[in-house]
């Protein structure tokens, strides 16, 4: 099963979910799609669709996945990479009016740029990423959470 994370931002992501419902026409995808769309509004039967579910169940879902492909944002990343899944990320983009600003390009760099995720640029980039990601083994992720406390510390420590 490949689950899809659209996040929580009130701004639609039409372009990811019509990349991946024509990959599902093309055969690309022969699996089961789930999708948390948040506020993203779409009408399809090649994928099953819910806006927001409870924590537990998306937890189970991502549990359940062999894939996920998610926007950009970190808590969306950070969780399916401490299950240990294959993550391709897509940024949603200011000029399409699905986010405030660009920052998400920035996040998804990081974490591919570490092996972390396969990072694309855009939706057309995710027929060759889903090519990537069958032979792609990602790097163990690291949390730096121990580290910036251990920082703050210090810091406290010296006034």
């Amino acid at each position: 099963m490949i689950l899809v994370l659209l996040g929580t931002q009130n701004n639609n992501f039409h372009r990811l979910l019509d990349e991946v419902e024509k990959n599902i026409e093309k055969g690309k995808i022969k699996e089961e799609v789930i999708v948390q769309a948040g506020f993203t509004k779409y009408k399809t039967d090649k994928m099953k669709i819910f806006d927001m579910i409870p924590q537990e169940e998306l937890d189970n879902l991502k549990e359940k996945a062999r894939i996920v492909i998610t926007h950009g944002g970190v808590a969306s990343i950070v969780s399916s990479l401490k299950l240990k899944k294959k993550v391709i990320a897509v940024p949603r983009l200011k000029k399409y009016n699905e986010h405030v600003n660009d920052h998400q390009k920035q996040i998804i760099k990081n974490f591919n740029d570490k092996g972390y995720i396969i990072g694309i640029e855009d939706v057309s980039e995710l027929r060759s990423a889903l090519d990537k990601i069958e032979e792609f083994e990602p790097q163990p992720y690291q949390s730096n959470t121990e580290k910036i406390i251990q920082m703050i510390d210090d810091f406290i420590l010296k006034i």
